[in-house]
């Protein structure tokens, strides 16, 4: 094994970042390229392990996320000693989603460590996460030493090699030397582009080993050259388009999120007028609130939103992919509307819906030039109307609410918990969801009015998300309030990881929907395979096995429960009154509430369901 050329950049078309300017540009967003200091220290000789710790230093890292083991040992000496803080999670795969949730609420780097062989294989889950979610996250792993790398040796595994399609880029350190120029690049990979996780292999020997530890280094990333200002003729196109669509609509994925777009986002739907949709990345880019926002697109969206996309003459996507779960089955997508695409990563421009106009560029920069195109263009009184639009949007939102049906058999309904969850708490605070019915509860029955208060796992799906991904957050951002809401399934995957909240003092807040079951596997076993329940019943109703308030106590946090609606009130405000241990509340809901509206999988927007047996009628006519 070798480490990797810089020609493995553009091993795949998702790597490859056409581009304009060189990396680093000042004014990128998510520029973190290591700044050059004023006058630069003497080179210091120390080992590899003391290069790694002194780099991260250098890097601005505080925190680092990570469990010690025999091949990243040699790494925690120089740690000790180190103004970088270590938390020692309770599972790797905590370690990867702690940094990913650290990295979504306060826009840095996450980092987390993990030794060789399986220590690193726990990682692949987060890293995929992140990789999915276009996170910003440096994941430092162990490997054997190098004359055994190859040998099938102890707690061997080709981390590289396993990460290669789920990692932006990787590295195997072959030379202690390496390791400040490798950190300082992992960095800038990471964060600048499009972000996403980047993988560092460092083995047991070259950290062992005498080295020269010098910085700045000199960053050596040929054929890395990520676009950020967009062309002019394809934004020209696009404010022409805008200015002459009746049914425009303006599609927002997680990219504006991430590029800090979000108030340019506001100033351009303000001034052209257009309904705006926010994907389940994006929410809190636009404000829940906002007299244009129409709401989530896609499978569990809300009508207005899942129409107005469907039957819109114009769609301009910011920062999305066009993945599955918004359109539905791709060939009956939009089918009447001109797509304006403009996305950093080139790879997705025309990879699902071909793109009449793309654009390559950061969001921030887009939406810049485009709000500056588009007041051209209406100072040379080039616009339309498009109150007829708002008409039918509006009837269809005044029709089909979001909402929800009170249990017939008197249990307490997850909707109303997480809505007085939200009402309660307020729109300051950061919400984290884990997978399945109760994240897209969350998403719909919480108000996101700000950026970076919802975080969630949306391309992976990844239960077991949550709760290591609020200590994360709440580590990132001590001063907010952080609330998890999970499922029953979900909590059962990483709740060890409150034992590290309970000892490092990282006071988070989780509510788990308790329905008993596996929830959203057994809404598609209500639906399409004839209630047979099969391995979908979790036995914590039944049995309440495990009794989640005297695991809440046994891992060192305060326990609660909540069994009605009466009480939903004053046990969230008891667990808000607590702020110096993490809080769990079992809240016991019904088993057989649904998530509505839905588009079945692999069916059409158009069979759109608003609830059981109840397709929403819509006037073909008036579109």
């Amino acid at each position: 094994m070798t480490r990797p050329t810089p020609e493995t950049l553009a091993h795949s078309a998702r790597r490859a970042r056409t581009a304009a300017e060189a990396p680093g540009d000042a004014d990128h967003a998510r520029a973190a390229a290591p700044a050059v200091p004023a006058t630069r220290p003497a080179p210091a000789q120390v080992s590899g392990a003391g290069s790694l710790v002194r780099s991260l230093e250098a890097l601005g890292v505080d925190v680092v996320f990570g469990i010690p083991g025999g091949a990243i040992l040699p790494a925690y000496d120089p740690l000790y000693d180190s103004t970088v803080r270590h938390i020692l999670v309770r599972h790797e795969q905590g370690a990867g989603h702690a940094a990913t949730g650290y990295a979504q609420a306060t826009g840095r780097v996450g980092v987390c460590i993990a030794t060789s062989g399986p220590g690193a294989t726990n990682l692949v889950t987060p890293i995929a996460d992140a990789y999915m979610d276009s996170v910003p996250l440096v994941a430092i792993t162990g490997q054997v030493a190098r004359p055994s790398i190859g040998t099938d040796a102890f707690q061997e595994a080709d981390i590289q090699g396993i990460t290669l399609p789920i990692t932006k880029h990787n590295f195997l350190v072959q030379d202690g030397g390496e390791i400040p120029r490798v950190l300082a690049e992992a960095f800038h990979l990471a964060s600048t582009g499009r972000p996403g996780p980047v993988l560092v292999d460092i083995p047991k020997d070259v950290l062992q080993a005498s080295t020269t530890f010098a910085w700045p280094p000199v960053l050596d990333l040929p054929g890395y050259r990520p676009t950020l200002h967009p062309h002019g003729k394809q934004i020209r196109e696009a404010a022409r388009l805008i200015s002459g669509a009746r049914r425009p609509v303006l599609y927002v994925g997680g990219g504006v999120l991430k590029a800090g777009a979000t108030e340019g986002l506001r100033k351009l739907a303000e001034l052209t007028g257009i309904p705006v949709i926010t994907t389940l990345m994006a929410l809190g880019a636009f404000p829940d609130s906002h007299r244009q926002h129409l709401g989530m697109p896609g499978m569990h969206g809300t009508v207005a939103a899942v129409y107005g996309l469907q039957k819109a003459d114009l769609i301009v996507a910011l920062g999305a992919r066009f993945d599955d779960r918004v359109t539905g089955k791709l060939d009956s997508f939009a089918p009447d509307a001109i797509v304006v695409h403009a996305d950093i990563d080139p790879a997705e421009i025309g990879k699902n819906r071909h793109a009449d106009v793309p654009i390559v560029g950061d969001a921030r920069h887009v939406i810049d030039e485009l709000l500056a195109a588009v007041t051209a263009e209406r100072a040379a009184g080039r616009t339309t109307d498009i109150s007829d639009w708002w008409t039918q949007l509006d009837d269809l939102r005044e029709r089909y609410p979001l909402g929800y049906e009170e249990p017939s058999d008197g249990t307490l309904s997850p909707q109303y918990v997480i809505k007085r969850l939200g009402e309660i708490v307020g729109p300051d605070a950061i919400y984290v969801a884990g997978v399945g019915q109760h994240q897209m509860w969350a998403s719909q029955f919480i108000s996101y009015e700000k950026p970076q208060t919802w975080l969630n796992s949306g391309g992976l799906g990844t239960m077991g998300y949550a709760v290591p991904a609020a200590m994360g957050a709440k580590v990132g951002k001590p001063d907010t309030v952080v609330w998890a809401i999970d499922g029953d399934g979900c909590f059962q995957m990483t709740n060890q990881e409150l034992a590290t909240c309970a000892l490092e003092g990282i006071p988070v807040k989780i509510a788990v929907i308790n329905n008993g079951n596996l929830g959203m596997v057994r809404q598609w076993q209500t639906l399409f395979y004839n209630e047979r329940y099969s391995n979908t019943e979790l036995g914590t109703h039944k049995h309440r096995i495990p009794d989640f308030v005297k695991l809440a106590e046994a891992l060192g946090c305060v326990g609660l429960r909540c069994e009605n609606a009466e009480d939903v009130d004053k046990t969230i405000e008891a667990a808000m009154s607590i702020n110096d241990a993490p809080v769990v509340i079992d809240f016991v809901v019904g088993k057989d509430a649904m998530v509505w509206p839905m588009v079945p999988a692999g069916t059409s927007n158009d069979e759109i369901m608003f609830a059981r047996g109840v397709r929403p009628t819509f006037d073909e006519d008036d579109i």
